[in-house]
C-alpha cells in the first residue's frame, strides 16, 4: 500500500521529539553486536575491514536508504555511530546482536546505531493516487467511546510475514556469567518501552497486522478440524499458525474494565521430590518433578469438586530457564516473574535444594496464575510433554521461534476507544506510588519476621533451661550452666518415701513437658516460619518488577499526546491505546493477584500459628493432669523413672544450630550471590599454600 511521503516539516518534527540521553554504558551491548559483524563478515569475505566486504554476493546486495528519527551519541571507543534526527543514513545490515544495526552515514562513516533510532525512507514512496482508508479521512471527526466493539489495533500493511532468526538460539536460553555477577539485571540500555517493541508498534505498526485478522478464520477452521478426524493435518496447520505467532494462544483480549480475559480456568502446579542425577555429559544435577493439577469444573454448586487430574513431569533448572526465555521473547508485554538465579557452589546441598524447589513452585506458580502466560504454547508444552525424546525434539522449536516485539501488540484484542489519557496519566503515577510503598512495607516485613523467628529460638532455649532447671532440682545433680540448687542428703532421704515420689514424679512430667515446648519452639521457626518467609519473597519489590510496564505506559501517554494534538495521527492514537490497554490490564492483575497474595500469607501464618499453640497447649495441659491425681493411687509411691534428659544436665543444649534463612530475592539490594562464593573459593584455593607445592593439591 502506498504511504504519504515525508514531508520537510515531519523532520524538524522529529528534531524536537529527541530521545532523552541516557548516561549507562552499553558498551557490552554494542560490542557484543559488533563482534557478531566482524565474525560474520570474515566468515564471508576473511577480512577484518570496516568496509563492505569483497565477497559479491554481499557487495552487491543493495543498501536500503533510511533516516534518523533521534539524536543519538555514539561513544566510538564501542564503534558506535553519533547521528542527529533527520539525518540520512543507509543500512549495512539491519539485524545484529542486542538490539543494534550496522548503518553508514553520507561521510560514509560506518558504525553502529540502535535499531529503533530510524526508519527506512523506502516505506515512504510517493504515489500518484494516494488512497486514504475512511478511518484517516476522519481524523477530525469526533471520536465516540465504545464498549462494544473489540478490534485489533494496527496499521494494515499487506505483507509476508517472515519469521526472523536473531542469532543462536541456544546462547540466548542460557544467562551469561556477567548477568549472573549483576544480580539478573540487563546491560541493555535501552528502556522496556523500545526492547518490548511497544515503541516500534506505536511508530509503525506491524507488518503482520493484516495477516493477524486475516488469520483468524484460518485458525478457527483448523480449530474445528482439530475435533475431526484428521490429527496429523491438524496438528500440522496448529503448529505452522504457532510459528507465525498466529495461532489461538497468540491472540489475548482485554475487557473494558481494563482487565485480561481469562481462556482456560486456573491450575495448581507443584514442584516436589527433588532427586540428584548423573550425566555423562552435562555430569550431576538435580531434577523436581513437576505436578499440575486439573479440577474438573463442577456443574452442581453442591456436589463437592472430585479428584484433581494430575500430570507429572521431570525438569531441571536448565529446563526453567528455556521456558522463561521462550515466555520473555513472545510476551514481552508481561510482567513475569524474575527466574531464582543459577547457583554456583553447594548446590546439592540439603537446604539449598530446599530453597531451590520452593522458588522454582513460586516461580511457575506465578505463571499459569497469570492469565495470558498461563495459555502460551510453550507453558503448556512445559507442563505437558512426558517424553525426553519429544522434549528434545520440540525444544529447538520454540526456542527458534522469533520475538514477538511489535506483534505482541498486534495481537491483543480490546474496545475501541476506552482509554481517557488523564485517567491513565493518575493510574499509572498511583501505581507507581502504590508499588514503591508496597516494596518497602514488605522489606521491613522480613526483616521484622526474621526477628520474630529468632525470638522464637530465644525462647526454645529459654523453656530448655527451664526444663534442665527444673529437673536439676528434683535430681539434685547440678546444671552445668546454672548454679547447684539441689537437695541436701538429709532430704533426698526423706524424699525416698511416699508423698516425695509422687511429688518428683509428677516434676518430671513437667520437666519433660517444657523440653517438648522447647522443641516445638525451635520446629515451628526452623520450618513453618521458615516456609512463610520465603513465601514473602513473593510480594516483595513490586516496583522493580513491574518497572518495564510503568515505563512503556508513561512513554505510550507521550506518544499519545502527540497523536492527538489536532487529531494529527488517528492511527498512531489508536497504536498507542492498544498498549495503553496492556499496560493497564498488567496493573489490574497485579491488584488482583497481591489481594490473593496477602490473603494467603495472612492465613498460612494465622494456620501455622495455631497449630503451633494447639499442639504446645496439649502438652502442657497434659503435664498439668498429673498434678490432679488422687495420691492414693496405686503406683505413685514406685520409685522415679529417669528421665530422658538428665544425661543432658552435664551438657544442655542451650546452643542451637543457626537459624536458616531464605534465600535471596533477585531484587534483593544486597543479596548473596552465589558465583562470588565460586569465585572467592576458587581464588582462595590458588593462593592457599599446599602441601604438595602446587594448586593442585588440593585434589590430591
Amino acid at each position: 500500500m502506498s504511504t504519504l511521503p515525508r514531508s520537510p516539516k515531519s523532520s524538524r518534527i522529529i528534531a524536537k521529539n529527541k530521545r532523552p540521553h541516557s548516561e549507562f554504558d552499553a558498551g557490552i551491548n554494542s560490542s557484543t553486536a559488533w563482534t557478531e559483524h566482524l565474525e560474520q563478515t570474515t566468515a564471508n569475505s576473511g577480512s577484518l575491514s570496516d568496509e563492505e566486504p569483497d565477497d559479491p554476493e554481499e557487495g552487491d546486495r543493495e543498501l536500503r536508504p533510511a533516516r534518523a528519527l533521534y539524536d543519538f551519541e555514539g561513544k566510538t571507543e564501542f564503534r558506535e555511530l553519533s547521528v542527529e534526527a533527520g539525518d540520512e543514513l543507509e543500512v549495512v545490515k539491519e539485524d545484529l546482536a542486542d538490539g543494534w544495526s550496522l548503518v553508514k552515514n553520507v561521510a560514509g562513516e560506518v558504525g553502529l546505531l540502535p535499531r529503533t533510532y530510524y526508519t527506512f525512507t523506502s516505506d515512504f514512496t510517493t504515489a500518484p493516487e494516494v488512497s486514504l482508508s475512511s478511518f484517516s479521512m476522519q481524523s477530525n471527526h469526533q471520536r465516540d467511546a465504545s464498549s462494544s466493539t473489540i478490534t485489533p489495533r494496527g496499521s494494515l500493511r499487506p505483507e509476508e510475514i517472515v519469521p526472523q532468526h536473531t542469532g543462536d538460539v541456544w546462547r540466548a536460553a542460557f544467562p551469561s556469567f556477567r548477568q549472573s555477577l549483576l544480580g539478573g539485571k540487563s546491560l541493555n540500555r535501552f528502556s522496556t518501552f523500545v526492547t518490548s517493541g511497544a515503541e516500534e508498534w506505536v511508530l509503525k505498526g506491524s507488518a503482520d497486522a493484516d495477516a493477524v485478522v486475516a488469520a483468524q478464520a484460518a485458525a478457527a477452521a483448523a480449530h474445528q478440524r482439530m475435533i475431526s478426524t484428521e490429527d496429523d493435518d491438524d496438528e500440522e496447520e496448529r503448529n505452522r499458525l504457532s510459528r507465525l505467532g498466529l495461532g489461538e494462544a497468540d491472540h489475548h483480549f482485554v475487557d473494558a474494565s481494563h482487565n485480561w480475559k481469562t481462556k482456560l480456568p486456573p491450575f495448581r502446579v507443584l514442584v516436589h521430590s527433588p532427586s540428584k542425577r548423573t550425566s555423562t555429559l552435562s555430569g550431576s544435577f538435580t531434577i523436581y518433578s513437576v505436578t499440575s493439577l486439573f479440577h474438573a469444573p463442577s456443574t452442581d454448586e453442591a456436589d463437592p469438586p472430585g479428584s484433581p487430574t494430575r500430570i507429572t513431569v521431570h525438569r531441571r533448572f536448565s529446563h526453567f530457564v528455556i521456558l522463561h526465555t521462550a515466555l520473555t521473547r513472545r510476551l514481552p508485554g508481561i510482567a513475569l516473574p524474575p527466574l531464582p538465579e543459577k547457583q554456583y557452589a553447594g548446590r546439592f546441598s540439603e537446604d539449598f535444594v530446599e530453597a531451590r524447589r520452593g522458588d522454582l513452585e513460586r516461580y511457575i506458580s506465578r505463571i499459569v496464575r497469570h492469565p495470558v502466560a498461563r495459555y502460551a504454547e510453550v507453558v503448556t508444552f512445559f507442563l505437558g510433554c512426558e517424553s525426553d525424546t519429544e522434549w528434545k525434539r520440540l525444544v529447538p522449536q520454540h526456542l527458534a521461534m522469533p520475538a514477538a516485539g511489535p506483534s505482541f501488540y498486534a495481537r491483543v484484542f480490546h474496545p475501541d476507544f476506552n482509554v481517557d489519557a488523564d485517567e491513565a496519566g493518575e493510574a499509572v503515577e498511583r501505581f507507581d506510588t502504590h508499588t514503591r510503598a508496597v516494596g518497602k512495607g514488605v522489606q521491613g516485613l522480613r526483616n521484622i519476621f526474621g526477628r520474630v523467628r529468632e525470638a522464637r529460638i530465644e525462647m526454645s532455649k529459654a523453656e530448655r533451661l527451664l526444663s534442665y532447671s527444673l529437673l536439676s532440682l528434683i535430681t539434685s545433680q547440678p546444671l552445668a550452666s546454672a548454679p547447684v540448687t539441689g537437695a541436701s542428703l538429709e532430704e533426698e532421704e526423706y524424699n525416698a518415701k511416699g508423698q516425695g515420689l509422687a511429688q518428683r514424679g509428677r516434676g518430671v512430667k513437667t520437666s519433660e513437658a517444657l523440653q517438648s515446648v522447647a522443641d516445638l519452639y525451635d520446629d515451628h521457626a526452623r520450618r513453618t516460619q521458615l516456609a512463610t518467609h520465603e513465601a514473602l519473597k513473593g510480594v516483595a519489590h513490586p516496583s522493580s518488577l513491574y518497572e518495564g510496564v510503568i515505563n512503556t505506559h508513561r512513554s505510550t501517554l507521550s506518544r499519545y499526546s502527540q497523536a492527538t494534538n489536532n487529531n494529527t495521527d488517528e492511527e498512531m492514537a489508536a497504536r498507542c491505546e492498544t498498549v495503553l490497554n496492556t499496560t493497564m490490564a498488567e496493573m489490574e492483575t497485579y491488584h488482583t493477584q497481591k489481594l490473593e497474595d496477602f490473603s494467603a500469607l495472612a492465613t498460612e501464618h494465622l494456620d501455622g500459628e495455631i497449630a503451633f499453640y494447639e499442639q504446645a497447649l496439649v502438652r502442657l495441659r497434659a503435664a498439668r493432669r498429673g498434678f490432679e491425681t488422687d495420691s492414693s493411687q496405686p503406683g505413685l509411691t514406685q520409685p522415679r523413672q529417669a528421665s530422658i534428659y538428665e544425661r543432658e544436665l552435664e551438657h544442655p543444649r542451650l546452643s542451637p544450630a543457626p537459624l536458616p534463612q531464605p534465600a535471596p530475592h533477585v531484587f534483593d539490594a544486597a543479596p548473596m550471590r552465589p558465583v562470588s562464593v565460586a569465585i572467592q573459593e576458587g581464588v582462595g584455593m590458588l593462593l592457599r599454600p599446599s602441601s604438595r607445592g602446587s594448586v593442585f593439591g588440593k585434589f590430591w
